[in-house]
């Protein structure tokens, strides 16, 4: 059986597809997919072994320029690759307009959420079998129903599995086989940022009990925030210590993360990467929640600042943003050591 998935974006997003591959691979042995996704995350599906092909499409590059896609012949390569295969279904995992306008193009019958369903209504006038989905529910839930439907098999109520496989993850040597703990500070909303003072406490107490912290970082902005928490450690006298990683790609990242004993993540897709590989972590959440679209499965703790905003009467220190200043470094680190417990 061949199918075609469309789920182009974000990257948490396309994380949170992975477990309804696991579960049709174990309902379906023989099923194969391909997938169109943003060529930002194009490797992500690659990891998963029931994927065969991976069809990368550039809407978020082509929409800033589209006389110059339209005469480099990118969109018509892009509509031959998408049409040169007859599937035997083809689901928009996403409910966007523009999900659903690509789905449109693929060759076959075309499955996706129904008007009550989608997150954009209109989608499901693109499709062959709109399908309900209640939306009160974890995104990683509603998917694994959106594919059982699509594919005629009982959606499982056991715990999803992303199934990543880890040979694909070149080992990185940056640790000197020290344990270490991995800070996932950068994210895009300025609002999520938990306050640099409290990544530099935490710091200090991660380093003092004997473990090494990793600082990823994707830009300028991110690379100065790890140098700035790194430069605060105090305590380097017990041969641990803090270590601003080199830019990396993703499935190089993706291997510091695997061999980590926890990692503290803010809101950002690397949080929800550290959760598919099942490596113990507390996520920070600010004004997001994560009941709908929090880091999945299991060891994964969620704290929520608007959970603690009574205990920040009376605090002395600015912190920015303000919504974080109840989720203190000490907070954080009680939930940590009970991961790095669990871990060892």
């Amino acid at each position: 059986m061949k199918v075609l998935v469309i789920k182009t974006s974000s990257m948490g997003d396309v994380i949170h597809t992975l477990p309804a591959l696991t579960d049709a691979q174990a309902q379906i042995p023989n099923i194969q997919f391909d997938w169109v996704v943003e060529e930002a995350f194009a490797e992500i599906p690659h990891w998963h072994k029931a994927v065969n092909k991976v069809i990368p499409v550039a809407i978020r590059r082509w929409r800033k320029q589209l006389w110059q896609t339209w005469q480099s012949g990118e969109w018509k390569q892009f509509k031959q690759q998408l049409k040169a295969e007859q599937y035997d279904c083809v689901i928009d995992a996403q409910g966007l307009l523009k999900s659903a306008w690509l789905t449109r193009l693929a060759n076959g019958p075309k499955l996706g959420l129904d008007k009550q369903s989608a997150r954009e209504p209109i989608s499901a006038r693109f499709y062959d079998s709109p399908v309900a989905v209640a939306k009160d529910q974890h995104a990683v839930e509603r998917i694994r129903q959106l594919f059982a439907q699509a594919l005629g098999y009982s959606a499982p109520s056991s715990t999803g599995h992303f199934s990543l496989d880890k040979t694909r993850f070149p080992k990185q040597e940056c640790t000197d086989d020290q344990p270490y703990v991995v800070f996932i500070h950068g994210t895009t909303w300025p609002t999520k940022h938990y306050p640099e003072p409290y990544w530099q406490a935490l710091a200090d107490q991660v380093v003092k009990a004997g473990f090494k912290v990793l600082l990823p970082w994707g830009n300028a902005v991110e690379k100065q925030r790890a140098e700035t928490i790194a430069a605060s450690v105090t305590d380097k006298s017990t041969g641990s210590g803090i270590k601003v990683l080199p830019k990396m790609k993703l499935a190089e990242l993706a291997g510091v993360i695997a061999e980590a004993t926890a990692v503290v993540a803010v809101d950002t897709g690397l949080g929800h990467l550290t959760s598919a590989l099942e490596v113990p972590a507390v996520s920070l959440y600010g004004p997001t929640s994560p009941k709908l679209v929090g880091a999945y499965g299991a060891n994964q703790v969620h704290l929520c600042a608007s959970d603690l905003e009574q205990l920040t009467d009376g605090a002395e220190q600015t912190i920015e943003p303000a919504i974080f200043k109840g989720l203190t470094p000490d907070v954080v680190w009680q939930s940590l050591i009970q991961q790095l417990d669990v871990a060892q």
